[in-house]
């Protein structure tokens, strides 16, 4: 997931004379490529698993609570939700401003409501949501032709702060809007523990992992044909509609990511290894490492320290993003032998469960 994240913001700090959907045009063949695979695996995809994963957690802390017999479930989550929105915020202005915590805050805060709800509910509302979300909105982060603003690449200090605050507000608001069908999904699945005991769902996991990303290559593809250069632009109307194609699938394909990683687990199962046990450890400080690329994205690309938006390709960029992941994986393997918790989760555990929660796990 957060491979797949990386890979999918830094492509829109690129600079050049013609942009669309925050990919340069008339670079090389090789970054056509990569382009088109970004389009097809990448773009939209990565984030509906990250919600999907999020709502099987609040279900996780919400079934351990009642197995506990503790009251204040509710009270629990908007604690957890504050925390989120309050790191979201401050990385959305110091060093991303696409930062989506704050927004999974915003998800947390109004999702709790959401956690009494009957599992037949749960699926229709998720599915109403993925209807309301097909409908053509003129995604910008899909089709738009301007290059990065000064709120993602701010010439000073001073425009940082002005231009970020609006924007940073903004998505912390209106992006729980996507992330609600996802949301909802992984609500149901971790009252089932699907992901959890995988052998035991292991039909239903192969069904959404060949519906889920057969659906995400096939409707990525007029969206990834014209990002890579390879089709003409079509009338405004029609590519409205093809990048809602593109961002309904990719929902589809985030729920069939997370279902084939739960089948690649029982095949795991048993016999453990070094790369796996490392990428296991990433996961479990996961927030850790998701702030440490976006202050990896503000050291490179901000004008006023690398400055580098203008040199890198999205080969580049595609690059960058693989050795940031590479590097925070072994970082959390080392930490993972000394014992060491990622230093946010921490944070947000105690500011979740309290002092003597954190002490004694």
């Amino acid at each position: 997931m957060l491979l797949f994240i990386a890979l999918a913001n830094t492509h829109y700090f690129l600079r050049g004379p013609s942009v669309l959907g925050g990919y340069p045009h008339a670079g090389s063949a090789v970054d056509a490529a990569v382009t088109w695979l970004l389009a097809t695996f990448v773009d939209g995809r990565a984030f509906p698993m990250f919600g999907l994963l999020f709502g099987y957690g609040v279900a996780q802390i919400a079934r351990r609570q009642r197995e506990r017999g503790a009251r204040g479930v509710r009270r629990l989550l908007w604690r957890r939700s504050a925390a989120l929105v309050t790191v979201g915020l401050t990385d959305a202005l110091l060093f991303f401003v696409g930062d989506i915590l704050a927004a999974y805050g915003v998800l947390l805060f109004l999702g709790v409501w959401l956690i009494r709800w009957k599992d037949r509910w749960l699926l229709v509302f998720a599915v109403a949501f993925l209807a309301l979300n097909a409908l053509p909105s003129g995604d910008a982060s899909t089709i738009s032709r301007e290059p990065a603003d000064p709120s993602m690449l701010p010439p000073d200090l001073s425009a940082m702060l002005t231009h970020r605050v609006p924007v940073a507000l903004f998505i912390a608001a209106l992006g729980p809007i996507g992330f609600l069908a996802p949301f909802a999904v992984g609500l149901w699945a971790g009252r089932r523990r699907i992901l959890e005991q995988p052998e035991r769902h292991r039909r239903a996991l192969t069904v959404a992992a060949v519906a889920g990303l057969g659906a995400a290559v096939l409707g990525a593809q007029p969206i990834a044909l014209l990002l890579a250069g390879i089709i003409e632009e079509p009338g405004q109307q029609t590519l409205a509609w093809l990048a809602s194609l593109h961002g309904t699938t990719g929902t589809l394909g985030g729920l069939g990511y997370a279902a084939l990683i739960s089948l690649l687990a029982v095949r795991l199962a048993g016999r453990r290894r070094p790369i796996v046990d490392a990428i296991a450890a990433t996961g479990q400080r996961s927030m850790t490492f998701y702030l440490m690329q976006s202050m990896t994205w503000a050291v490179v690309f901000t004008p006023f320290l690398l400055d580098l938006s203008g040199t890198l390709t999205v080969l580049g960029t595609a690059l960058l993003a693989a050795a940031t992941w590479a590097a925070g994986v072994v970082i959390a393997d080392r930490m993972r032998r000394a014992g060491w918790r990622g230093p946010f989760e921490v944070l947000v555990r105690r500011v979740t469960y309290g002092r003597r929660e954190v002490q004694a796990t």
